[in-house]
């Protein structure tokens, strides 16, 4: 099975208050190194079949009419070999 991953984040122009809480708390818990936070939503979709043309522009098309509003955020589609969890649980976590 495939997997391919759609990233969502709001447009640059676009306010976003949870990435700006996020960026407020952090040098309160010591992280200072990080400048800026937008918080966006990340969609991992699994494929049966190989990754043709055909199935990015399907996924394409889902990422635009349902898993974003594309007059308020941009999304991005790729394929990847591991899921968050996957690496998550090999890292220990």
């Amino acid at each position: 099975m495939a997997r391919v991953v759609v990233d969502v984040m709001p447009k640059p122009e676009i306010l976003d208050p949870q990435g700006k809480a996020v960026l407020g708390a952090l040098p309160r818990l010591g992280f200072d190194l990080v400048t800026d936070v937008r918080q966006g939503k990340r969609f991992e979709l699994q494929v049966d079949g190989e990754i043709t043309d055909e199935v990015l522009a399907e996924i394409e098309k889902v990422a635009e009419t349902l898993l974003s509003n594309p007059v308020i955020e941009d999304f991005e589609v790729h394929v990847e070999d591991r899921s968050v969890a996957e690496v998550a649980h090999e890292a220990g976590r």
